[in-house]
C-alpha cells in the first residue's frame, strides 16, 4: 500500500468529522466530491471516535477490506461510528465538539500461515493489527490498541479472540484463522484540531 501524506490523511480527518456533522444535522450522508485520485483507490479503513481530553473510545467502525473507494469509506465508517456503534449510543451534535476524530487506513489483511507454535513471533505488536476468524465470528483489533493497553502478543491475540466472542485460547486451534495487517493513522490532536500521523 502506497503510503498517504499527512495533507491527505488531514483531508480524510476532515471529511469524517464533516461526515459526521453532516448526518447529525441532515440526517443523510454528505455528497462530497474528490479530485484526489489517490483517495478514491479502494482500501480498508476504520474510523475512532475519542472522548477529550480523556480519549476514550465513543465509537470505532469501519471495513477491513477493500471493499469500496477510501473517499466513501471513510464516510460511511465515520457515520457508522458515530450512530450506529452498537456498544454506545449515539453521538449528538454538542458532544461532537468534544470528541476527537482518528482515521485509520488499512493494508489488506494477510492470513498467518506458520504453525501456530509460531504464530506469535509473526505479530509485531505496535505495527500489525489482528484479525481472528473461526466459523461465522470474526474480531479486528487496530495496532494501536495494543500499544494503548501494553499488551504482548499472546494477549493481543487472545483479546482479539475474545472480540470474536471466542474463548481466549481458541487460537492455538488449528481450524482459527488468524490474519494480519498495517494501519496509517492520523488523529486530531483535539476536537477540530490538528491533524498528525500517529505511531502505533
Amino acid at each position: 500500500m502506497d503510503k498517504l501524506s499527512l495533507e491527505q490523511g488531514e483531508t480524510l480527518v476532515r471529511l469524517a468529522r464533516k461526515s459526521i456533522s453532516y448526518a447529525i444535522a441532515a440526517g443523510k450522508k454528505l455528497r462530497e466530491l474528490c479530485a484526489d485520485q489517490e483517495l478514491l483507490g479502494q482500501r480498508g479503513v476504520f474510523v475512532t471516535l475519542e472522548t477529550f481530553p480523556e480519549r476514550a473510545l465513543r465509537g470505532c467502525i469501519g471495513f477491513p477490506y477493500p471493499v469500496m473507494p477510501l473517499w466513501n469509506a471513510v464516510q460511511d465508517a465515520a457515520i457508522e461510528a458515530a450512530l450506529n456503534d452498537p456498544r454506545f449510543p449515539g453521538v449528538g451534535a454538542a458532544e461532537l465538539e468534544s470528541i476527537v476524530v482518528e482515521v485509520s487506513v488499512l493494508t489488506r489483511p494477510e492470513e498467518i500461515k506458520t504453525g501456530k507454535k509460531d504464530v506469535l513471533h509473526e505479530i509485531n505488536v505496535g505495527k500489525d493489527g489482528l484479525i481472528v476468524q473461526r466459523n461465522q465470528r470474526s474480531g479486528l483489533l487496530l495496532p494501536q490498541v495494543a500499544t494503548e493497553q501494553e499488551w504482548d502478543a499472546k494477549t493481543f491475540l487472545e483479546q482479539c479472540c475474545a472480540k470474536a466472542g471466542l474463548m481466549e485460547n481458541i487460537w492455538q486451534s488449528k481450524e482459527t484463522r488468524i490474519f494480519k495487517f498495517r494501519a496509517q493513522i492520523f488523529s486530531e490532536t483535539e476536537p477540530n484540531g490538528k491533524v498528525e500521523e500517529k505511531t502505533s
